[in-house]
């Protein structure tokens, strides 16, 4: 079973943002990773890069310390 803390006070740890193109016009996304690099989470697709920005500051600002659990392994 696979197991990840997200600390908050530590909101800019983990969070990076990329870019990728699909048809004409550039979609962002960001992904969180753990301490290792493994990346655990992929946000949704946002059509500008301002927008996801405010999606990182949006989950930096409300993210809380969680447990969380893959049961899927």
């Amino acid at each position: 079973m696979g197991y990840y803390v997200i600390k908050k006070s530590q909101p800019k740890t983990g969070l990076s943002m990329a870019n990728t193109l699909f048809g004409a016009d550039p979609e962002y996304y960001f992904v969180l990773k753990a301490d290792n690099h493994e990346v655990i989470a992929t946000s949704e697709m946002y059509s500008s890069k301002q927008a996801a920005q405010r999606g990182i500051a949006s989950v930096q600002a409300n993210g809380t310390t969680k447990e969380i659990r893959d049961e899927t392994l």
